[in-house]
């Protein structure tokens, strides 16, 4: 069973950028879809995006365009560079892993976009 760990949130203006990691553990990611998902509070969890393991990549429409998944076979870790953050994207974001019908969860990092 994968381990996800995620870090990288923290708090940002409008506008700004953030970069958030999940390095994974427990097994290699090379066959697995990798995604990030969101929860803001009193939301349900949302998709934000997904990569395939040939590397297909997937966007929510709210953040195509401003944000960008990516996954590093060799160091068992996946990416998402968030760039143009608006405040509406504040919340927890989980890293997730899926593979035969299973999914593993991260515990999720903090992003709050706010002046």
């Amino acid at each position: 069973q994968v381990q996800l760990v995620e870090s990288g949130g923290g708090l940002v203006q409008p506008g700004g950028s953030l970069r958030l990691s999940c390095a994974a553990s427990g097994s290699v990611i090379n066959d697995y879809t990798m995604g990030w998902y969101r929860q803001a509070p009193e939301k349900q969890r949302e998709l934000v995006a997904f990569i395939t393991k040939r590397g297909d990549q997937t966007y929510a429409p709210s953040v195509k365009g401003r944000f960008t998944i990516s996954r590093d076979n060799a160091k068992n870790a996946t990416y998402l560079q968030m760039n143009s953050l608006k405040p509406e994207d504040t919340a927890v974001y989980y890293c997730s892993a899926y593979q035969a019908r299973t999914m593993a969860w991260g515990q999720g990092t903090q992003v709050t976009v706010s002046n």
